[in-house]
């Protein structure tokens, strides 16, 4: 329907995979199976179910009756319910026992942990990909010489592929960001009201051990080694605030190299993929713009922007729990995946067929070399006899010289001429074109290279072989 709002992140930007992971039926079906599990362990447990009523539950996971759904919750102003009596019309054996004992975190808080730790996976996947590709990129130009900036000023010269590494190596950091966060994961469980279990240790004839085995139980079923050892209704919002925290670290990150990216297109020195037919601008049909790295960094900023909501929840909830979490966390935390999600899908595009022209960077690299060279052109003088402080100091007014001739009369870069010609220096033409080879200047750079592919991506590149190489083909 055109005439009503749609979201640009369903529409325009996340990826299939990660939108079904947020839709409707997955959350929906998750509370179906979490009913399950809590009617198989307090079966087992000794509670008077009948595999009939199981059974008949198992056989109506995933045909959910939206729209009964929606006339319940519109009656009766309560989603769990609401999916509670659309469960039991589908499952008449099986209603008087479905969310027996439970409270509406049971299945809401459940899967919200479900959801995002999938969610997680997905991400670190996607970073796998984004870090493997971007990694052959560094390879394949780790002895470009390219002039490495400071304040966005030139200063020493470093590589194509050593810069790429700086990129390389924030996106390490969020990967065990998440990989830590996903480790730390536990279901809610089975805690009752308020998280005292005390409906549960009703039911079960106040045996404790049947209540911690339930609580055990129902974790192993939905794919968890554990739950939370202690909630209020809720699980603590602090997991919320973490996961989207992580999130804004990967954002960070994206942002960072695609504004990176963006100055280097302005220089002409690296671009990003450019398609046959794509348009530039509408009126200036000579233009490459660099559409991909600025969609990332629309939408990083976004995620960035995401994290505080969830803080402000975590720290404004009362006592077991307030319900000024529920719309805020709707919103907030899914669309901090799927926004992510886009940023690392529009990135993997991006490092798939980044262009660099290198006859750009040397015409660059050269118009500043005369300055970095001054040291080793000092030193060659020093060797032939010449003074170091008077040396310096005949480079200093030699370089400002060149410098007014370059900007103010946009002429070419004359300091070597100067040099040559000036006695003091005592160096032919031959003695400083020596001097004049970029490789000379980039220091460790391409063996840094190497070594922290090997040490910092290397294991990363193992853990997912199944997944690299990935392409992205984007919606718009």
């Amino acid at each position: 329907m055109q005439d009503i709002y749609q979201n640009p992140l369903v529409e325009r930007y996340s990826s299939e995979e990660m939108l079904k992971n947020f839709s409707p039926l997955n959350k929906f079906s998750n509370w179906r199976k979490l009913w399950i599990a809590l009617a198989e362990s307090e079966q087992a447990l000794g509670l008077n179910i009948r595999d009939e009523q199981i059974d008949e539950m198992k056989a109506h996971i995933y045909d959910i009756d939206f729209e009964m759904a929606a006339m319940y919750e519109k009656k009766f102003r309560h989603d769990v319910m609401a999916h509670v009596h659309t469960y039991g019309e589908q499952c008449p054996k099986a209603k008087p026992i479905i969310h027996l004992g439970a409270t509406s975190a049971y299945v809401g808080d459940n899967t919200d942990l479900i959801v995002m730790r999938e969610g997680l996976y997905l991400v670190r996947n996607k970073l796998a990909v984004l870090i493997d590709k971007l990694s052959i990129f560094a390879e394949e130009t780790k002895d470009i010489p390219t002039l490495g900036y400071t304040h966005f000023q030139p200063a020493q010269l470093t590589t194509v592929g050593k810069r790429a590494t700086l990129w390389i190596l924030d996106l390490v950091m969020d990967y065990q960001d998440v990989c830590i966060l996903i480790d730390q994961f536990k279901m809610r469980g089975v805690k009752g009201t308020t998280g005292t279990q005390a409906s549960f240790l009703n039911l079960l004839n106040d045996d404790h051990e049947k209540v911690e085995a339930l609580d055990q139980m129902v974790s192993i079923k939905m794919g968890f080694s554990d739950t939370i050892s202690v909630t209020g209704q809720t699980y603590t919002r602090k997991y919320d605030a973490k996961v989207v925290n992580v999130l804004g670290g990967i954002a960070i990150s994206l942002h960072k190299m695609t504004n990176d990216i963006r100055l280097l297109q302005s220089l002409k020195e690296v671009e990003e993929p450019f398609e046959s037919n794509q348009i530039g601008s509408s009126a200036m049909a000579y233009k490459r713009n660099p559409m991909r790295s600025e969609r990332i960094s629309s939408l990083a900023k976004y995620v960035m922007s995401l994290s505080s909501s969830p803080q402000m929840v975590a720290a404004t909830q009362w006592f077991e729990r307030t319900l000024d979490d529920s719309a805020n966390k709707r919103l907030a935390v899914s669309e901090a995946f799927l926004a992510i999600d886009a940023c690392l899908d529009i990135s993997n595009n991006v490092a798939t067929g980044l262009v660099v022209y290198e006859k750009v960077i040397e015409k660059h690299v050269l118009a500043e070399l005369p300055f970095m060279v001054t040291e080793n052109i000092i030193m060659e003088a020093v060797k032939k006899g010449g003074d170091r402080q008077e040396l310096h100091e005949a480079i200093r007014v030699h370089s400002m010289e060149a410098g007014k001739k370059v900007k103010i009369e946009g002429l070419e870069n004359d300091l070597l001429d100067r040099i040559e010609s000036d006695p003091i220096f005592n160096l032919t033409h031959d003695d400083i074109q020596l001097l004049l080879n970029p490789k000379d200047y980039i220091g460790r750079s391409s063996e840094q290279v190497v070594q922290f592919i090997n040490k910092e991506v290397e294991p990363i590149r193992l853990a997912h072989l199944d997944v690299l190489g990935r392409e992205v083909a984007l919606k718009v």
